[in-house]
Parts: C-alpha cells; structure tokens; sequence
C-alpha cells in the first residue's frame, strides 16, 4: 500500500557565487516586505487596538512599491508568515509576560536574510539537469524574463525527478551561504501492521520518552540534551556585535539545532523500530493538553515552551505510518497520579519527581514508567503481562544517547 506525503529535500547550491547577490537582493526585499507590514500592523494596533486579518494586510501592501520586489505568490506568502507570527503571540500573550510580538529584521539580527519561498509560477525546475529558475519581482528585474538560475546538488538518494510533485522551493540563508528546500508530494510504500500488541509513551521534559512495551519498559534521557544546550549557550556563545549577535554565537546556535534535529529522528526511528521489532501495531502517546497555556514559573516556562513533545510526535506519527505502527494520539490527563495496577488516584501516591508508590496496591514504580503503562492501558485494559513486580516497573532499562555513534545504546546495569 502506498501513501501520499510532504518530504522536504535540502539542496546545496552548486553556482553560489553567480547567484549570491540576486539571492540576496530577494532575502532582503522580503525582509523589506515583512517590515512595512509589520508597521502598518503596529499602526493599526495604536489606533484600532487590533492587528489586521491577513487578507487586510495583502490588499494594503499591494499598492506598495516593495509588493512587486518579488513574485507575486513570494510576497502573499511574507505577509502569511507575518500573520501567523502574529497569531502565535496572541495565544501566548495573556498567559506570559515573557511573550514578544513578531519584531522588524534588520541587517546582523538572527534573520539578517529572509527565507524566499516560490510557488507554482514562481518557479520552472529541471530534475534531469539539477537546475531550478526561480522568478525575480518586477522591481529586481533589468528586462522581462530576467530570473535567477540555480544549479544544485540533492543527496544522492533522492531523484526528485521521481516526486509527484514539487509544490514549492525556499530560497533560505544558513547564516553561511544560500541553499534550496523543496517542499515535495512523494509516495511512500507502507507496510502492513507490525503486529498486535501495543505500547505507551509517556512524553517528558528529562526523561524525553519512557516507553511501555508489552514485555519491558524502556526510559530515553535528554541528558545529552541538556548538556548540548548548556555547552552552546554559555555566555561566549551569546556575545552581541556591534548590529547583533556575532557570528560565533550564530555558528553555535545553528550547530545546536542541528544536534537537536538529530536526536530527534534518531530517538523516533529507536522507538518506532523497538515496536516492529516486537509485534507492537499501535502505539499511544501522551498528549499534554492545553500544557502551554499553564504557568510553570519564569525558569519553568522557558523549559516548558522548549519542550518538542508536538515534534516527537509528528516524527513518530509519519515514521510509524510507514513501517505499520499506527500512532495515536492520547490525552494524558491524570496519568501520572493514578496507579497503573489498581487505578488508585491519590495525588500523594507520587511521592517525588522520579517515584511513585500506590497508597492502595503498594505498587512501587518509576513514576514515568506508571505513566506510560497508564497510555498503554488507554488502548488496551488488560494489565502488562502476568508479572506486575515492583522490580518490573521501578528498574526499567535505561537507553541513552551516544553522541559518538549517534545512536541510543543500553546502559549497563550496576549490580551490587
């Protein structure tokens, strides 16, 4: 069986150098773009006391001479970004002090260029040849046709040639040169369900994931994590220059998201093929409802609001669709104080952050692993296996991250 699917293939730039300043006249009339936008939304704030819809914003810029610097779909496409920017202050806003309305970008801010994106007329591409023409706006234009043609390199398994569709291509600056992101409909190959047994995640801010198999539960620390965001935002790394951040600081700001991205993939591909591995078909995972609108404290809401749990599970989401494993998304309300053996909820059973022990039953667990049992039982009521001992759920196994390999590996355990 086949499914239809949105893949994002990066493209290095092969003709820098003769393509450099047309990319950059369009990063930063799209940066131009977004700005006066942006005023005008600021102004209409001051004396209406509302932000304007996205449709007031484009009919307004489109009697603005920077409006024609681009291709007319690049243009819309600024003033959406801008307009779901907006939103996403909206819904933070009046929870959190710390939240910031979307700001200008200027020449040595984090957004120096702005990301271009083409769309349908906006671009021709040749997937024989490994060139794609993207469009100039009227303004950037010395004669009618004039255009931008890039020449690219894609990784050596992807034929984009053999996509159903390209839909669009994003001219992004990486802070060191220019590159191409094809945003492409492709057709996967599905498997047939891995089997019937199930699982639950248990989603958490140290303990990343904390799965409960049907025959072992299994704990992915962060450690690494944290250690890598420790390592690349000490104070050397955040040092301003003169217009912004220095350029040592971006370096190790996009080195961090690299990292970052990694882990996640590789944790997502670990579970989801623990789970073929051991006949698990469906798979629940906790979902924190409505978790960004609490209040955790100034240091808490930062670790809040850094939490990836969406990511994780989109990644696992598309992962498992195409291996067999179908992945549900569960609301985990009151998991993790209820006992995963006698369905006990006392608040106290949850002694500290790391254990929990049941009032009722004496069951004496990892609170995470309680957890996770707890997303598996949504699915299925019957208990994890025969044996329901202490030790099954207080020891779980612990797999972590080895930067070295880049893979999770089992931890050994101690035994006294």
């Amino acid at each position: 069986m086949t499914v239809e699917a949105t893949r994002t293939y990066v493209g290095s730039i092969q003709n820098q150098q003769q393509v450099c300043d047309g990319l950059d006249s369009l990063g930063d009339s799209a940066s131009k773009i977004w700005n006066v936008a942006r005023w005008t939304a600021d102004r209409i704030w001051d004396e209406a006391g509302e932000i304007p819809d996205e449709g007031t914003l484009k009919a307004y810029m489109k009697n603005q001479s920077c409006w024609k610097d681009l291709n007319a779909q690049s243009s819309q496409k600024v003033i959406e970004e801008l307009s779901d920017a907006f939103q996403s202050w909206f819904d933070l806003r009046h929870k959190f002090d710390e939240a910031n309305p979307p700001g200008y970008r200027k020449h040595g801010d984090t957004r120096p260029k702005s990301t271009v994106t083409f769309k349908a007329d906006g671009f021709k591409h040749d997937p024989e040849h490994n060139r794609v023409r993207l469009s100039k706006g009227k303004n950037l234009k010395e004669h009618w046709s004039d255009f931008l043609l890039c020449e690219y390199q894609i990784r050596p398994d992807v034929d984009l040639s053999e996509v159903n569709k390209v839909q669009n291509v994003r001219a992004v600056w990486n802070g060191d040169e220019w590159e191409l992101h094809f945003v492409c409909k492709v057709e996967l190959e599905t498997n047939d369900s891995a089997g019937n047994e199930v699982a639950g995640i248990d989603l958490g801010i140290k303990n990343i994931a904390t799965v409960a198999f049907p025959d072992e539960y299994i704990l992915y620390p962060g450690n690494s994590l944290k250690q890598d965001k420790h390592y690349f935002t000490r104070a050397e790394y955040d040092t301003e220059g003169e217009n912004g951040p220095s350029e040592k600081s971006m370096r190790a700001r996009r080195k961090l998201t690299d990292r970052e991205t990694h882990f996640y993939h590789t944790l997502t591909d670990t579970i989801i093929t623990e789970c073929v591995e051991r006949g698990v078909g469906t798979l629940a995972v906790s979902w924190p409802e409505d978790v960004r609108e609490s209040d955790w404290g100034k240091t808490g809401n930062k670790k809040l609001h850094s939490w990836a749990f969406d990511r994780i599970y989109q990644y696992l989401a598309y992962k498992g669709e195409i291996r067999g494993v179908e992945v549900l998304k569960e609301n985990e309300w009151d998991t993790s104080k209820t006992c995963s053996r006698c369905g006990d909820a006392t608040k106290s059973n949850r002694v500290e952050r790391g254990l929990y022990v049941c009032e009722s039953c004496e069951l004496v667990a990892n609170a995470d692993c309680n957890g996770a049992e707890n997303m598996r039982q949504k699915i299925t009521p019957s208990l994890h296996g025969e044996d329901r001992s202490n030790g099954c759920v207080a020891q779980p196994s612990v797999h972590l991250f080895d930067r070295e390999s880049g893979t999770f590996q089992t931890r050994e355990q101690v035994v006294s």
